[in-house]
């Protein structure tokens, strides 16, 4: 019986040690996670609530009022060079993403909620995923035989693609 309580105990422990992740569709066929360490908010906002702004990459969509800071909004599977969004949308998936002082909106498909698993169960992405993905990926995580790309949220922020400089 002693035993039982310890096998309970260790298991509530490791899930404690286990990271917490936003989960989300990129497209059609892409599941990822961001780390909540780096996740401020997920909410839907309206297409009219992002101000488009001329001359800049086709993945910026424009700028967005953020609980009264102004943002950058990116179609992420389309900065990824991935199937992008779908225009004829009435509102957009964002989820806010801060790394030290930058804040940035990532438009995706759809936010399915959140998911936790330890740092040991990423894997490299190499060899999984195409080789344009790598550079914005922590790695790959299998869950119920699904495959989640780990994505690197400063990688993101800092992408060339999104830099004008």
């Amino acid at each position: 019986m002693t035993s039982t309580n310890i096998t309970l105990a260790s298991k509530s422990t490791q899930n404690n040690l286990a990271d917490g992740y936003l989960k989300f569709q990129l497209n059609q066929q892409t599941t990822a996670v961001l780390s909540m360490r780096h996740t401020q908010e997920a909410i839907i906002v309206p297409v009219e609530s992002i101000t488009s702004m001329p001359n800049m990459p086709p993945c910026i969509l424009g700028l967005m009022n953020w609980r009264s800071r102004i943002i950058w909004v990116v179609d992420l599977p389309r900065m990824l060079n991935l199937e992008s969004l779908d225009y004829r949308l009435r509102q957009y998936n964002v989820i806010i993403i801060r790394v030290e002082s930058l804040v940035l909106g990532l438009v995706v498909q759809e936010i399915k909620g959140t998911t936790k698993f330890v740092a040991d169960d990423i894997h490299s992405p190499i060899g999984q995923v195409a080789s344009s993905l790598v550079p914005y990926l922590c790695g790959c995580v299998v869950q119920q035989q699904e495959i989640l790309l780990v994505l690197d949220a400063q990688a993101i922020v800092q992408s060339s693609i999104l830099r004008s400089d």
